[in-house]
């Protein structure tokens, strides 16, 4: 398939690739950006993915309260050195990474980290809708393919729209930021608590 300069601009912006490989990654891959970096990975080619077994031990705690105490997050992002860690760039990703969170609400850092049962619970309430509105089930078997994927999208942070654009995903502005600052950064962990929430919510 044809991929665009746009789709080429951003994996290279990301990995760190040479434009060519880029464009074969896509093409490969039929311009799945996820697939594309795996690709590029699998290649040896994605600076950002060669990085991604060097240890993060560095990093930050960034705590940020919204809404007059309304909401709060705790974030740990970790990098290699604490050169890095106490840049500029770091510091900003660190606070974007908090924001996102306390608007974006997600419960999982990533695809991987959602229990089973959590996904066979939202395809149960959906295939209950939609047997209520008389659909075959062999429609119904297709429909909850999207609603996975829009529920991994809703509540995995790497695979959210970054609230500032929405162009990118938080996967992708992360991989753009070590391929900025050439060390590999790991969203470790979060909290986000928000007024009024019971201890079991």
């Amino acid at each position: 398939m044809a991929v665009s300069v746009t789709q080429i601009k951003e994996l290279r912006d990301a990995t760190g690739s040479g434009i060519l490989d880029c464009r074969q990654a896509l093409e490969k891959a039929d311009g799945d950006y996820k697939k594309a970096v795996d690709i590029l990975r699998q290649k040896g080619l994605a600076k950002a993915a060669k990085r991604a077994d060097r240890e993060a031990s560095e990093g930050k705690l960034e705590l940020y309260s919204h809404s007059n105490g309304r909401i709060g997050v705790m974030v740990e992002i970790n990098c290699e050195t604490d050169f890095v860690a106490r840049s500029d760039g770091f510091q900003k990703l660190a606070h974007e990474v908090a924001l996102q969170i306390a608007a974006a609400a997600p419960l999982w850092i990533k695809e991987e980290d959602i229990p089973a049962e959590a996904i066979e619970h939202e395809k149960a309430i959906a295939r209950k809708r939609y047997q209520e509105q008389g659909k075959p089930e062999h429609i119904i078997d297709r429909i909850l393919d999207g609603v996975v994927e829009k529920f991994k999208n809703e509540k995995c942070l790497m695979r959210q729209e970054y609230i500032r654009d929405d162009e990118l995903t938080i996967e992708k502005m992360l991989h753009e930021n070590i391929a900025a600052m050439g060390e590999n950064i790991v969203i470790r962990r979060f909290e986000r608590w928000e007024r009024g929430e019971s201890i079991d919510d």
